[in-house]
């Protein structure tokens, strides 16, 4: 049985902590644990023995709130952030005439982070969410 288990809870500040520590205060609004407004879906877990951490949330600039990609974020337990690639994982942020086709496009590329991020934590039989 695997010690990873999701967190079905607000962002762990560790992440936001962390990737402002390697990247430059300011970097992050998108980890940002105090932005409750902040865009879903999101999927974190957290390894129980060791204490490291992953997460899938939407990335987005300041000065572009359409356009997005989903990160996925794997914090070690001795400290640091790595940066994940699950390739392609861009979307626009639906306005409220275009929901359905855009929020069907955001889910797809939600999936597939998410599955890039099991595959990292259980190995490549385990990707689907």
């Amino acid at each position: 049985m695997s010690a990873w288990r999701r967190y079905d809870s607000h962002l762990m500040p560790v992440f936001h902590e962390r990737f402002e520590e390697r990247w430059g205060k300011g970097t992050a609004p998108f980890l940002d644990p105090e932005a409750h407004e902040a865009p879903l879906p999101r999927a974190q877990w957290i390894n129980i023995e060791t204490g490291a951490a992953l997460a899938v949330v939407p990335i987005w600039a300041d000065d572009d709130s359409q356009h997005r990609s989903f990160g996925v974020f794997y914090l070690p337990p001795a400290g640091d952030i790595w940066v994940l690639r699950p390739g392609y994982t861009e979307y626009l942020e639906p306005s409220a005439d275009e929901a359905q086709q855009l929020l069907s496009l955001r889910n797809d590329a939600f999936k597939k982070a998410v599955a890039h991020a099991k595959e990292f934590l259980y190995g490549p039989e385990s990707s689907t969410y």
